[in-house]
């Protein structure tokens, strides 16, 4: 079955996060929908959800600890509270914007994993990179697997080139094909794609082989197209 999660970034409140859950959360229980669901809310709008076993809900970021003086972070003190045990770790917003290297990446990662969380890990290349051509790409992608253990029974793979997202520019289907394959040959883990996917072109791209579902950040924050989007491939 397709894997299909939406990350709100910097959106949503704790009210329209709950409203966004409960709606989609009907409509998979309502058309009995097998796809594996996830949505990774701010961190001020997590909470206890009762939802669906194939719809889980995550948190976008922690920090690797339990509680401690890391002003502005969470821990598993607070995960455990509303019993979230998936995670996103490596999204190139953290690697770019706030300047996460790889060595703390990995050590999240390394942490997380202890706990047995599922791990949604993002990798992917900059326009700079891609220009350079497909090897140059997969040389950069695959430093970004130092220090992961990809053997890791609970992990998710999410191929985002960082030049596609939020940009409206999708990859070609070329494009995702050359990468996804790449990687599959490496590391035999679900492997998800990102960047610019939207209601109309979800399909096309969950289609292509190798490609298991799609990570999507704008064009899943309004409830109707994120059902609509699950709707789209929940046959795949």
């Amino acid at each position: 079955m397709s894997i299909i999660a939406s990350n709100f970034k910097t959106n949503h409140t704790r009210k329209s996060t709950a409203l966004f859950i409960n709606e989609v959360n009907e409509y998979l229980k309502k058309e009995n929908i097998l796809s594996e669901v996830y949505v990774f809310p701010t961190a001020t709008s997590l909470d206890f959800f009762e939802t669906e076993a194939n719809f889980i809900v995550g948190t976008q970021n922690a920090y690797a600890t339990a509680s401690g003086s890391f002003t502005g972070e969470i821990g598993t003190v607070q995960l455990d509270e509303f019993e979230i045990k998936t995670i996103l770790i490596g999204h190139s917003e953290r690697r770019h914007i706030l300047g996460e290297t790889q060595d703390l990446i990995a050590q999240k990662y390394e942490f997380y994993k202890n706990l047995g969380y599922k791990i949604i890990y993002c990798i992917g290349e900059p326009l700079e990179v891609k220009n350079q051509g497909i090897e140059k790409t997969l040389e950069y992608i695959y430093e970004q697997f130092v220090g992961i253990d990809t053997n890791y029974e609970n992990l998710i793979l999410a191929y985002e080139p960082v030049w596609a997202i939020g940009t409206g520019v999708t990859a070609t289907n070329d494009d995702i094909k050359n990468v996804h394959n790449a990687i599959k040959e490496k590391i035999n883990k679900p492997l998800l794609y990102g960047g610019s996917v939207k209601v109309e072109n979800v399909r096309e791209i969950c289609q292509i082989p190798n490609v298991d579902g799609a990570l999507i950040g704008t064009a899943s924050w309004k409830v109707e197209d994120f059902i609509q989007i699950i709707e789209n491939t929940k046959d795949l």
